[in-house]
């Protein structure tokens, strides 16, 4: 090369260089200095500033205004008479559950059985029993209102479908709850302790075999008991048994009280049947519960967020 060309490619390379470094400096649109967007960008080891109490509020209401809306959209499309009412924020601390009076044993340190869990809240828990039916119209229903509830099952009559009740779980991650209600659906005081022991335990295994979880609650069939079924729930690790204060039906409501009437925590029952059982769907049973529960003012909350 002669020295007239290394001159030039010495002067090229400088200039390069130069164009670089001005155009670092500047912080172009892609540049270290620069977001492509053209917001700064955060230095090196340090997060973009956190959202203002203000931000965060408006965010958390349109998101409450979102889902109102899509309960309406859904209620309309269910058939409805009302939109379900939002349920409160979930208790920071769960309250002290106890044996309803009149409900205890002679045992001491079991767990407690109850029809109505204590809050001042208006709200009420949904719970369903056995598996017998498998309406693939509650789960969508049950998923497009966003209502929680829990189901209590038996094994005897979800055997041939256990898939069922992992979608009805799957379609609402923190809103459906799997629980106790023995293998064998048995009238538990008739049996000795070792059967009854035989039916709770082995229903928290089918459970945790087939959907991950092994219950803390556990309600024995017809919602009798005696104080070996407490005893032999405690040895499988229940926590609580939770029965009902009324029960309802795609053609009326029953009520355990004398008023006839709904209260705060009050836990209402029903079961997985369908129209060769009783009245009308599991959504026209939904139908007749919600337009109840919502008519009296009260939210259906989720039970393990209480108990």
């Amino acid at each position: 090369m002669t020295k007239g060309s290394s001159r030039r490619a010495l002067g090229a390379a400088l200039l390069v260089a130069a164009l670089t470094s001005t155009a670092a400096c500047s912080g172009g649109a892609d540049g270290p200095g620069r977001a492509a967007a053209g917001a700064p960008a955060p230095a090196a080891g340090q997060q973009a500033p956190a959202k203002t109490a203000a931000q965060l509020a408006r965010e958390k209401e349109a998101a409450l205004a979102k889902r109102r809306a899509a309960r309406a959209a859904a209620a309309k499309k269910w058939g409805l008479k009302l939109t379900p009412l939002e349920a409160p924020a979930p208790p920071k601390t769960k309250p002290r559950i106890t044996t309803r009076k009149g409900f205890e044993t002679d045992g001491e340190g079991l767990p407690p059985v109850f029809t109505t869990v204590p809050t001042k809240e208006k709200v009420v828990f949904l719970t369903i029993d056995d598996g017998a039916e498998k309406d693939p119209e509650l789960i969508r229903m049950m998923a497009d209102l966003d209502i929680p509830y829990s189901a209590f099952l038996s094994d005897y009559v979800i055997g041939d479908d256990y898939g069922y009740f992992a979608k009805m779980r799957k379609s609402q991650p923190r809103g459906v709850a799997l629980h106790n209600h023995t293998l064998n659906h048995k009238y538990l005081p008739a049996l000795s302790y070792a059967r009854q022991k035989r039916e709770i335990c082995g229903m928290q295994d089918v459970i945790e075999k087939k959907y991950g979880e092994r219950p803390e609650l556990f309600r024995p069939p017809y919602g009798n008991y005696d104080e070996d079924t407490l005893r032999a729930a405690k040895a499988c690790g229940v926590k609580a048994v939770p029965l009902w204060a009324s029960e309802a039906f795609p053609d009326h409501m029953e009520w355990r009280e004398w008023d006839r009437d709904l209260h705060p925590g009050d836990i209402v029952l029903t079961h997985f049947r369908g129209e060769e059982d009783w009245k009308g769907s599991m959504p026209d049973m939904i139908r007749r519960a919600m337009n109840v529960i919502t008519s009296k003012g009260y939210a259906v909350a989720k039970l393990e967020d209480y108990v």
